[in-house]
């Protein structure tokens, strides 16, 4: 939940949680239409499911944290984890995590209905790749919408109802989320790690024939028909997923938005997994599914 979603929250009645048809209607009541439209508030249906992919490898610092701030967010949603064989102990914390969500499942009563954040493990038995564990993710979802997210703490949960307005308005098929768009915080870190964004970006757009600031971000939406049709053909497993990813949405014509969000970036020392190799198969990726699919 955004920072003017909490503090407006707090003199709104109990009884209506962010983004429901109460809530928007008390703001609407005081502010005015105009002023909610500005403001970004808006209706997310009480029967919308959000399925969060997060791929993880040696998250094991990190990993709990994340999941805290994604179930904080208050958008009924699953979600899918993908631990890539990882060796620093974050695998036995999915299995605690698994056996938890099994026995507190057991305990409730069975109404027949899906808990708000139900989470769904999956587990490669050898380590493929970023984009490997992705597909993976995509073929477990069961949402309306779907969202990557990132284990490491980059990218703030938080900003989910901002970056799914322009799809739960009818407005587009793809959001991005750009961390070179708009005022949001962002870390600053490695100058030759932006300019090679940069770089990529430029490139992926002459292939493309889109404007986007930031191809290689991680938060990525989508109405789940995008997903149906652009998963089983997706091929990369490392990093080159991202421009592949674009190319094909691009080239089917989908509409693409693009919305500002935070990054609180990680030194190598702190984890950060990328490196100049991604970048050099980015450049081959993007030449490879820009001139064909």
């Amino acid at each position: 939940m955004s920072d003017h979603d909490s503090t407006l929250s707090e003199g709104s009645p109990k009884e209506a949680p962010p983004h429901s048809q109460e809530w928007f209607d008390s703001l609407r009541k005081t502010l005015g239409e105009a002023a909610c439209r500005q403001l970004g508030f808006y209706v997310i249906p009480n029967e919308l499911l959000l399925s969060v992919v997060i791929p993880v490898y040696n998250e094991r610092e990190t990993l709990e944290g994340l999941l805290e701030r994604v179930k904080q967010v208050p958008i009924r949603k699953e979600i899918v984890l993908v631990d890539d064989c990882s060796r620093d102990g974050t695998r036995d914390l999915l299995k605690r995590l698994e056996d938890e969500q099994r026995s507190n499942m057991e305990s409730a009563s069975d109404d027949g209905s899906l808990p708000n954040n139900r989470m769904t493990f999956v587990y490669h038995e050898t380590n493929q790749g970023k984009g490997a564990a992705v597909r993976t993710g995509f073929g477990a979802v069961q949402g309306d919408l779907v969202i990557i997210q990132d284990a490491d703490l980059e990218y703030d949960p938080a900003e989910y109802p901002v970056l799914l307005h322009p799809i739960v308005e009818g407005k587009a098929d793809v959001v991005f989320g750009s961390r070179f768009l708009g005022d949001k915080p962002h870390r600053v870190l490695y100058f030759w790690h932006y300019l090679g964004n940069r770089f990529l970006t430029t490139m992926s757009n002459c292939f493309t024939n889109l404007n986007l600031t930031d191809m290689e971000t991680c938060y990525k939406v989508c109405r789940r028909e995008v997903i149906d049709e652009i998963a089983p053909l997706l091929k990369q497993n490392r990093f080159g997923f991202e421009p592949e990813f674009t190319s094909r949405i691009a080239r089917r014509g989908y509409r693409v938005y693009e919305l500002s969000c935070s990054y609180s970036g990680r030194t190598y020392e702190q984890g950060k997994k990328i490196g100049w190799r991604d970048g050099f198969s980015a450049l081959w990726c993007i030449v490879r599914y820009g001139l064909s699919d």
